[in-house]
């Protein structure tokens, strides 16, 4: 799992001897083709990304029927159980540079994988919602978060009290008519609309008909050596008409 200041990405690589193979991945910048449009770094589209990529490379091998995972997101920790014909596809954790605190969005992103049907190692002591004095998980603040509870929240409390800040920090909020009331309700949809066709889409962007150069194109042998003559030639006729003018 890797982030940056616009996107997420979850990757599942294993190593061999030519290099490292990238098996599937995922970005949060596809959430957008699943009806996400906004808010494409938080904890819940971390979660999108993470359960993105677990129903992705399943559907590849061949196992998104057998392993469903947990179709709707509670807030509980889930593991997913072996099936009879296979077991499931089991990966690890890498989160970079990342500090590992309570609630960090790479936890989000792991309960999406883990909810999508992978098998990763884990504890549930640093998802969202994680009770330190009483060692226990609160399923419900962490479903808040996945389905964007916590921006919510926000958003109703700069309503209320910064009304102007709302506008401005909210605009792209406000130009798709996302409420804090429907927010659950459009995190539902993409979470299902992943579950049903997780294979990766085209880009829709098409390649300049030109590219720009921003050096000079650089001369072949013949073209350098018509370029000296011309060099000479322009050199010999100046030397000339100085000499006429003496």
């Amino acid at each position: 799992m890797r982030f940056t200041n616009k996107d997420i990405t979850a990757q599942i690589i294993h190593a061999s001897m030519a290099g490292d193979i990238v098996v599937a991945a995922a970005y949060s910048h596809e959430l957008p083709h699943y009806g996400l449009e906004v808010g494409l770094t938080n904890y819940a589209a971390a979660y999108c990304t993470g359960l993105l990529l677990a129903r992705r490379v399943l559907k590849k091998l061949e196992m998104d029927e057998e392993y469903e995972g947990n179709v709707e997101a509670t807030g509980e920790d889930y593991s997913v159980e072996p099936a009879d014909s296979r077991r499931p596809f089991r990966a690890l954790l890498d989160v970079g540079l990342v500090r590992t605190t309570t609630g960090n969005r790479v936890f989000g992103a792991l309960k999406g994988a883990l909810d999508g049907g992978l098998d990763i190692p884990h504890s549930d002591k640093r998802f969202a919602g994680f009770n330190k004095d009483g060692k226990q998980l609160d399923a419900e603040v962490h479903r808040k978060y996945i389905y964007g509870g916590h921006v919510a929240a926000y958003m109703r409390n700069l309503m209320e009290d910064e009304p102007e800040k709302y506008q401005s920090h909210f605009s792209e909020y406000i130009k798709r008519g996302i409420e804090p009331d429907n927010m659950e309700e459009l995190y539902k949809k993409v979470h299902a609309a992943i579950r049903a066709d997780p294979t990766a889409k085209k880009s829709e962007k098409q390649l300049p008909k030109e590219h720009k150069r921003y050096n000079l194109k650089k001369l072949t042998y013949e073209e350098r050596k018509a370029k000296l003559v011309e060099r000479l030639k322009a050199l010999n006729s100046a030397a000339d008409d100085d000499e006429d003018d003496e």
